[in-house]
């Protein structure tokens, strides 16, 4: 599906879905409804992808008569400049969009963002049936503060088939050949970010000593943009790539690139991970009840639709049908256990110790 087809799918979603939303739902979503309008815009950060930064504005404002400002930018940057508006008094976001190690290590532990589930209001979005958990997903030990909006099966690596063959990676011992030395290349493991998320679960797949291997001794390219990372794949700059973008490396793929994904090894069984889709409602916000309303949007049916669509990722309400638009290789399977990269105590705990120990072994 391209990404014209989306928006237009999008466009009649809002359209046939305008009673599932009424804003007669009941008393305290009118009000809150009624004076996010009169503030007139929310203002959310999220992931700078064309097809997000355009869909969600134009569904949220065909929806409600809101205006969204979204702001495109890494996690990272975003929980940055939050520190420093905060450092100013200055307050500029309401709501964020994005991953797992800003959200659980600066966001929530700086106490930056407010709980979510005692503003969930609209009732498809309280009913647990339309859940894949029985409940809306939160990830944060409280259960309210980090609500979860995707969970898609990851790709480990991709590589470029000119280059190296499928049957030639089997295992983890495979990527350490000396014939792969300066042929793969990784996203920066040392900040925050999908380059730690790999490097993470390799360590705690693997070990510890596979993991100084890899990134040592195997002088892979480092990259902190995911674009160039894909462009070395297409190219065939590096035959093996770790966090290559994967939607322009699917649509690069069936425009007849030589390119694959390995979606695990002998030894590293497939995982899990919520990507970009986590949610937070920031505290003092500049449009308290457009934030609210936006907590709300983002965790229905049509909002978390509209997501799900623009990034090519599961979501994780049970009330969409992702194989109209997923392939099946990125969507879980009910019942089987994946290693989840974007656990709350993998986030907290592993995540951020391999970060630190790696900080340190490639001189950053």
């Amino acid at each position: 599906m391209n990404r014209l087809t989306g928006i237009v799918l999008v466009a009649l979603l809002v359209a046939t879905q305008a009673s599932a939303q009424a804003p007669g739902s009941n008393k305290a979503w009118e009000d809150t409804l009624a004076a996010a309008r009169k503030e007139g815009k929310v203002v959310v950060t999220g992931p700078p992808d064309a097809q997000v930064r355009k869909m969600l504005p134009e569904a949220f404002k065909a929806r409600y008569g809101i205006t969204m400002e979204y702001l495109a930018g890494r996690s990272s940057e975003v929980a940055a400049k939050l520190r420093a508006e905060r450092g100013a008094k200055i307050h500029t976001i309401d709501a964020m969009v994005g991953g797992a190690q800003s959200m659980a290590t600066i966001l929530y532990r700086e106490k930056m963002i407010d709980p979510i589930k005692p503003v969930l209001m609209l009732p498809e979005v309280l009913d647990g049936s339309k859940w894949k958990l029985g409940k809306p997903y939160f990830l944060d030990p409280e259960g309210q503060y980090v609500l979860r909006i995707s969970d898609s099966l990851s790709p480990l690596v991709h590589i470029n088939t000119s280059i190296v063959k499928p049957e030639e990676i089997r295992s983890s011992k495979d990527l350490l050949d000396p014939k792969w030395k300066g042929k793969i290349a990784f996203m920066e493991p040392t900040v925050p970010g999908s380059g730690i998320n790999t490097a993470a679960k390799i360590y705690a797949q693997v070990g510890e000593d596979f993991v100084r291997r890899l990134y040592i001794d195997q002088k892979p390219a480092i990259s902190r943009d995911t674009r160039q990372l894909t462009d070395w794949l297409a190219r065939g700059t590096y035959g093996i790539v770790f966090s290559a973008d994967e939607e322009p490396t699917e649509k690069l793929r069936k425009e007849g690139l030589p390119l694959k994904a390995i979606y695990s090894l002998s030894d590293m069984p497939p995982s899990s991970t919520a990507g970009w889709g986590l949610v937070a409602m920031v505290n003092n916000p500049p449009h308290p009840n457009a934030a609210k309303v936006f907590v709300n949007w983002i965790a229905s049916k049509e909002g978390q639709e509209t997501f799900a669509r623009a990034m090519g990722v599961s979501p994780t309400r049970n009330d969409i049908d992702e194989k109209s638009f997923l392939n099946s290789e990125v969507i879980p399977i009910p019942g089987v256990k994946y290693f989840d990269t974007h656990g709350w105590d993998f986030t907290v705990d592993v995540n951020e110790k391999v970060r630190l120990w790696l900080k340190g072994l490639l001189g950053r």
